[in-house]
C-alpha cells in the first residue's frame, strides 16, 4: 500500500518536473487528468493481474469517461509516465510503456497482433 502511494507521488512529482505550468505536486494530483488516468490504471491493472477482468475493465471505462484517456487494464506502464493534454489517448491491452515516457494527445499505442501471429507461424 505504501509503495503504491509512493509511486503515485513520484508520478505527480514527475508531472511538476516536466510541465512548467504545474506549480506543485498537489496541483498535479488534483487538476491533471493524466495523473488521474494513471491512478485509475494502477488500480485496474492490479485487478487485471488478479484475474478480476470485469472489475478492471469497469474501472478503466469510468476513468475514460472522467479523463478522456483510455488505458486498457492489461497494458504495462512503467514509472514516471507523463500524459500531457491527454484527450484522445488510447493505450491498448498489449502495449508496454517503459519508464520516463511522455505521451501527447491523440496518440494510440498498441502492439500489432497480426505480425505476432505471422511470426509465430
Amino acid at each position: 500500500m505504501i509503495k503504491g502511494l509512493k509511486e503515485l507521488y513520484i508520478d505527480a512529482k514527475n508531472i511538476c518536473y516536466k510541465d512548467p505550468a504545474c506549480r506543485n505536486v498537489l496541483e498535479a494530483i488534483i487538476l491533471y487528468p493524466g495523473f488521474h488516468a494513471i491512478f485509475f490504471h494502477r488500480i485496474a491493472h492490479f485487478l487485471y493481474c488478479k484475474k478480476l477482468f470485469f472489475l478492471a475493465r469497469l474501472i478503466s471505462q469510468i476513468s475514460r469517461h472522467i479523463t478522456g484517456i483510455e488505458i486498457h487494464p492489461g497494458a504495462k506502464i512503467g514509472r514516471k509516465l507523463f500524459i500531457d493534454h491527454g484527450m484522445g489517448i488510447v493505450i491498448g491491452e498489449t502495449a508496454t510503456i517503459g519508464d520516463n515516457c511522455t505521451i501527447y494527445h491523440n496518440s494510440t499505442l498498441r502492439r500489432n497482433r497480426k505480425r505476432q501471429k505471422q511470426k509465430a507461424s
